[in-house]
C-alpha cells in the first residue's frame, strides 16, 4: 500500500513537471522572435536544452544514488521553478536562451524518478511503473500546450510565469507528501567518469544504450518533421495537426497507464520491447502515404500504441540489468542516450526531408526502429535469468 502511494505521489510530480514543460513549447519560438531572434538560431532552445540534458542525466542519477532520490528530486523541481521564471521574465534572447539551458540542467531528473520506482517495486512490477511515468509524460504534452496556448492570448510570457507557478506549488507539495524510499541501496562512492564506465561493460546495458539511442533518434526526427509533412502532402493545417499529436498523447497514455502492466505480465518486457520498435516501425513507414486525416491517424496508431509498449518496457529492462546501487547512474545513462537521440534525430530528419526525399526521415526511422528491434531480440527474458551477466568487476574497498 505504502508502495502504491508513493508511486501515486511520484505520478503526480512528473505529470506536473511535464505539464509546466508541455505549455511553454507551443509557443517558444514566436517568443523567440519577439525578443529579436534571428530564425537561423531560434533551434537553440530545444537544442541546448537536450545538451543539457545530456550531460546532467546521469549526474542527478548518480548524485541520487548517493545522496538520496527524494533530496535531488525536491532540488531539481525548485530549480525547474527558477528556470520558468527566468523564462517569463527574459529581456532578449540571450536570457531567454540561458533559462532554457538551465531548465535543461533541472529537467535532467527523470532518472532519478526512474530510480525511484526501481526502489519501491519489485522486478515483475517495475515495467507497470516504468508505465507511470510514460503515461504522466503524455498527459503532460497533451493538456500543457492546450493550456499554454490558452495562456499565450494573455501574452507569450504568460505560459512562463504559469509553469513557474506549478513548479514551485509542486515542490512544496513533494516536500511535504514525498518519502525517501526506505530500500534503497547506498551507492558505493566511486567517481562519475569510473562508474559510467563500470556500467558500460555490461553487455545487457550496452544492448540496451543503443536501442535508447536508436529509437528516440528515429521518433524525434518524426516528431520534427510531422507538422510539415502533414501540411504539405495532406494538406492539414496546425490546428488538426495538433488533434494528431494528442490523439499519440493519449494511446500513449492509455497503453502505458493502463494496458502495460497486464501485458509485461503475460508476454515480459523483452517480448513487448520487440513488439513495440516493430509498431513503431510500421507506423513509421505508412505515415509519408497516409494522403488525409484519416490516413494519419490509422498511421499513428501502431506508432503510439508501440511507443507505449517498448519505452516502459526498455526502462524496467534497463533498471533489471543494473546494480541495486546505481539504479539512478544506469537509468541516466539510458536518457542521456535518447537526449543524444532528440539531438541528432531532429538535425537529420529536417535535413533528409529537404534536401533528400520526404518520405526519407519515415523510411529511415522504420529501419532504425527494425534494426533496434533487432538488437533487442538479442537480450534474454528475465524469466531466462535477466539480461546476460555483467562482466567481472574489480572488488570494492569496504
Amino acid at each position: 500500500m505504502r508502495n502504491r502511494r508513493s508511486l501515486a505521489i511520484l505520478f503526480i510530480i512528473v505529470f506536473i513537471d511535464l505539464l509546466g514543460f508541455g505549455m511553454v513549447i507551443p509557443v517558444m519560438a514566436l517568443y523567440a522572435e519577439r525578443l529579436g531572434a534571428p530564425d537561423s538560431q531560434i533551434g537553440w532552445l530545444m537544442t541546448g536544452y537536450s545538451l543539457m540534458q545530456l550531460v546532467f542525466t546521469p549526474i542527478w542519477g548518480r548524485l541520487s544514488d548517493r545522496y538520496g532520490r527524494r533530496p535531488l528530486l525536491l532540488l531539481s523541481i525548485v530549480m525547474t521553478a527558477v528556470g520558468f521564471l527566468g523564462y517569463a521574465l527574459a529581456p532578449d534572447f540571450r536570457w531567454l536562451l540561458a533559462s532554457r539551458l538551465f531548465a535543461g540542467v533541472a529537467t535532467a531528473n527523470i532518472a532519478i524518478a526512474q530510480a525511484y520506482i526501481a526502489d519501491v517495486t519489485p522486478p515483475e512490477g517495475r515495467a507497470r511503473g516504468m508505465g507511470l511515468i510514460g503515461a504522466a509524460f503524455g498527459l503532460g504534452f497533451v493538456l500543457g500546450p492546450a493550456l499554454g496556448g490558452l495562456l499565450s492570448a494573455l501574452s507569450l510570457a504568460a505560459p512562463g510565469y504559469a509553469a513557474a507557478a506549478l513548479a514551485a506549488a509542486n515542490g512544496v507539495a513533494a516536500f511535504f507528501i514525498l518519502p525517501e524510499p526506505k530500500v534503497r541501496v547506498a551507492s558505493a562512492r566511486r567517481p562519475h567518469v569510473t562508474a559510467l564506465l563500470d556500467e558500460l561493460r555490461h553487455p545487457g546495458i550496452r544492448r540496451l544504450i543503443v536501442i535508447y539511442l536508436l529509437a528516440v533518434l528515429a521518433f524525434s526526427g518524426m516528431e520534427a518533421t510531422f507538422a510539415l509533412i502533414a501540411a504539405h502532402r495532406c494538406r492539414l493545417d496546425q490546428r488538426h495537426v495538433s488533434y494528431v499529436f494528442a490523439f499519440i498523447g493519449v494511446v500513449v497514455t492509455v497503453v502505458q497507464g493502463g494496458l502495460i502492466g497486464p501485458l509485461t505480465r503475460r508476454f515480459g518486457e523483452q517480448a513487448l520491447l520487440v513488439a513495440g520498435l516493430i509498431l513503431q516501425a510500421v507506423g513509421l513507414a505508412a505515415v509519408p502515404y497516409a494522403g488525409n486525416m484519416a490516413g494519419l491517424l490509422g498511421a499513428c496508431l501502431p506508432l503510439a500504441f508501440g511507443s507505449g509498449l517498448s519505452t516502459p518496457a526498455l526502462s524496467s529492462l534497463l533498471s533489471r540489468s543494473a546494480r541495486d546501487e546505481d539504479q539512478g547512474g544506469t537509468l541516466g545513462i539510458g536518457q542521456s542516450a535518447a537526449a543524444l537521440g532528440r539531438i541528432g534525430g531532429p538535425i537529420s530528419a529536417t535535413n533528409a526531408y529537404d534536401h533528400v526525399w520526404y518520405a526519407a526521415p519515415y523510411i529511415g526511422g522504420a529501419v532504425i526502429m527494425l534494426v533496434s528491434a533487432a538488437v533487442g531480440s538479442t537480450l534474454r527474458r528475465p524469466h531466462e535469468g535477466a539480461l546476460p551477466e555483467p562482466a567481472p568487476r574489480p572488488a570494492r574497498e569496504a
